[in-house]
């Protein structure tokens, strides 16, 4: 049975950030507010996590549309190969923000993420619950959505609770959530291409 965690969204409550973290460290899943949807996430380290979630979603790890959420653009050197300069103004404009941005993966990026296109996505919320348990646990949450179609369910932590209280270890309050989900830009080609218009407004 899952834990349901009321973290307030400005002020998160530092007992309540280490709960999630040991969780994820432990091979945990939390569902978890963003900038935009409510996610589901586990720390990129655990695969027994990794493939729980691929079981959730029924998909495979290595195929998934899966995302690393990071708490800033530190993260972006040691997961992605060398970004040019162009590139890496162009994500600190945009980041922290509502966006999920293709790029080539590193060989950082566990074994079991790594896709044939040798890509990762990767995600800076601009979430201060979201900063506050990937500040902690010094490395990227996975991410993915939640299964099934966007609905209105999937904004209300309470509703998640109910529905996924057997499937995950923490479900967190952080208030209701957007219905809108990250814009989904593909750096790895010479022009950037839009995959996914989202919340994000995306100007070249």
């Amino acid at each position: 049975m899952a834990l349901l965690l009321n973290i307030h969204p400005d002020n998160p409550n530092p007992r309540h950030v280490n709960t999630v973290v040991d969780c994820l460290l432990s091979g945990g899943i939390i569902i978890y507010p963003t900038d935009t949807i409510y996610g589901l996430g586990c720390d990129i380290f655990q695969p027994k996590a990794i493939e729980r979630i691929a079981r959730i979603k029924n998909i495979n790890p290595a195929k998934a549309q899966l995302s690393f959420v990071c708490n800033d653009l530190s993260d972006l050197s040691k997961y992605t190969k060398s970004i040019g300069t162009p590139l890496f103004r162009m994500l600190k404009n945009y980041l922290p923000g509502p966006y999920t941005f293709i790029l080539p993966a590193s060989k950082e990026v566990p074994k079991l993420l790594q896709n044939k296109k040798s890509t990762i996505g990767l995600r800076v919320p601009d979430n201060n619950i979201v900063k506050a348990i990937t500040k902690q646990l010094q490395h990227p949450i996975l991410s993915a959505s939640l299964p099934g179609e966007m609905v209105e369910e999937y904004t209300d932590p309470e509703l998640m609770y109910e529905n996924f209280k057997n499937l995950v270890d923490v479900v967190i309050d952080g208030g209701i959530g957007g219905l809108v989900p990250s814009t989904i830009v593909d750096c790895t080609k010479e022009e950037y291409e839009i995959i996914r218009q989202g919340a994000g407004k995306w100007e070249q």
